[in-house]
C-alpha cells in the first residue's frame, strides 16, 4: 500500500480494493478505448449493456446464486429497501415478522409498520444489542408473509452465527455489511438486498437478490419504481441506474473471483477478526461488549471504560493514519470495520498502535 493511503475502519463508505481502484482510475477518462468515461455512458449504449451483464454474471457465479432468482441494481440505499420489501412482499395476510438486533433492523421493522402487520419476534435492545437472540420456527406466525432478518450489525459488532428456519416463510436478510464476506446458501433466503458501500462498490447501487415467485405481488397502489417486477422485467435499466457505481461493483466481483472466490476471502475474514478480538480479549484496557458467539467478522466493536480516553484513542489513531476508527455516534467507543478490502497489514497496524497506546496510558 502506497504511503499517501490511510488504513480507512469507516463503517461505510468503506476502502475499496486497491488494485479495483488502481484499473478504474486507469480506465476513468476512455474506459477500454471506447472513448467515453462509464460515468458519461449512455445506460442503453452496447458497452454499458456488457458492463451490467458481466457484473450480474459474476455476482452470479460467486454466490452461486440460481437461475430462478432475479439479481438487481437498484439505488436508495438499503434504506428504501425498509420499505421496497413490505410493498412488495406483503401479498397474502399483511404480515411480517422481524428480529431486531440492531438500529437498522429496528428501522425497518418501523418502516414496515406503515404497510401492514409487524410483530417483532425477538430483540436484543434491552442488553444494548449485545447478542443475537435465538429464534426458530415455532417462533415465527404461520401466516405471516415473511420474516426479516440484519444478519450483520454495524452499530453494536453483531452477526447471526447461523440462519434461521423458516419453513415456507420467505426469510428476508439485509446484507449491507456482510454480503461478499462469507459464504451463505442463496436458497435459504427468499429476497437479500444490500447496499453496496461496505464491501461492493462507492455509495450508490443497492444489490437486491430475489426469487422470481416473489415478483409481481405490488399492488397496483405501489409506485412504479418501487415494484421490483418492473426492475426485473427492464434488467435494472427501468430508469438511468447508478452506471459508474456498478461498473464498479463489477470489477470488485471480478477481484472476489480472481483471488479465489468468497471462501478464500471469508478465510481472510476469519484469520483477520480473531486476530483482533484475540487481542482485545487478552489486553487489559479495551474491552468488547458483544457476545463471544455472535461477533461480527466485519465490525468490531471495544471500548476502555473512560469516555475521553476513546476520544484519545481515535484522534491518536487518526494521527498514525488509522482512519475512522470512532463508534456511531449513537453509542461511542471505538469500531474498526475491517470489510473485505481491509488488508491483514492494516489489522496488524492497528494492533501496533493498540498496544502502544495501553502501554502510554495505563
Amino acid at each position: 500500500m502506497s504511503k499517501e493511503r490511510a488504513y480507512n475502519f469507516s463503517a461505510g463508505p468503506s476502502m475499496l480494493p486497491l488494485t479495483v481502484i488502481e484499473d478504474v482510475a486507469a480506465n476513468l477518462a476512455n474506459y477500454e478505448g471506447c472513448g467515453e468515461s462509464v460515468m458519461e455512458m449512455s445506460h442503453r449504449s452496447k458497452e454499458f449493456k456488457a458492463i451490467l451483464s458481466d457484473a450480474e454474471q459474476n455476482l452470479r457465479d460467486i454466490m452461486n446464486i440460481p437461475e430462478n432468482y432475479k439479481v438487481l441494481f437498484l439505488q436508495g440505499g438499503g434504506t428504501l429497501q425498509f420499505a421496497m420489501v413490505p410493498l412488495n412482499l406483503m401479498r397474502n395476510t399483511g404480515k411480517a415478522d422481524y428480529v431486531v438486533t440492531g438500529a437498522w433492523a429496528k428501522k425497518a421493522a418501523k418502516e414496515a409498520q406503515k404497510f401492514g402487520d409487524v410483530k417483532i419476534v425477538a430483540s436484543s435492545e434491552e442488553s444494548t444489542f449485545s447478542y443475537i437472540p435465538e429464534v426458530k420456527k415455532e417462533d415465527f406466525r404461520e401466516d405471516a408473509d415473511y420474516v426479516h432478518i440484519t444478519l450483520n450489525n454495524t452499530i453494536y459488532g453483531t452477526r447471526y452465527p447461523y440462519i434461521p428456519e423458516t419453513g415456507d416463510i420467505p426469510l428476508v436478510a439485509d446484507m449491507s455489511s456482510n454480503i461478499l464476506s462469507e459464504e451463505i446458501d442463496v436458497t435459504k433466503f427468499g429476497l437479500i438486498y444490500a447496499g453496496a458501500q461496505k464491501n461492493v462498490a462507492p455509495a450508490g447501487v443497492t444489490i437486491v437478490i430475489i426469487r422470481e415467485d416473489l415478483l409481481g405481488h405490488a399492488k397496483e397502489t405501489v409506485p412504479t419504481y418501487l415494484d421490483y417486477k418492473i426492475h426485473a422485467d427492464n434488467d435494472s435499466a427501468y430508469n438511468t441506474p447508478n452506471c459508474f457505481a456498478i461498473y464498479v461493483a463489477g470489477e470488485v466481483f471480478k477481484y472476489i473471483k480472481n483471488i479465489g472466490g468468497i471462501a478464500a476471502m471469508q478465510k481472510m475474514n476469519e484469520e483477520k477478526a480473531q486476530k483482533l478480538y484475540d487481542y482485545i480479549d487478552s489486553s487489559e484496557l479495551y474491552t468488547c461488549p458483544t457476545r463471544k458467539e455472535d461477533r461480527s467478522l466485519m465490525n468490531v466493536v471495544f471500548v476502555t471504560g473512560d469516555t475521553d480516553l476513546d476520544k484519545k484513542f481515535v484522534a491518536e489513531g487518526k494521527a498514525a493514519g488509522l482512519h475512522n476508527l470512532g463508534g456511531h455516534r449513537s453509542i461511542g467507543g471505538m469500531r474498526a470495520s475491517i470489510y473485505n478490502a481491509m488488508p491483514a497489514e492494516g489489522v496488524d497496524k492497528l494492533i501496533d498502535f493498540m498496544k502502544k497506546f495501553e502501554a502510554e496510558n495505563k
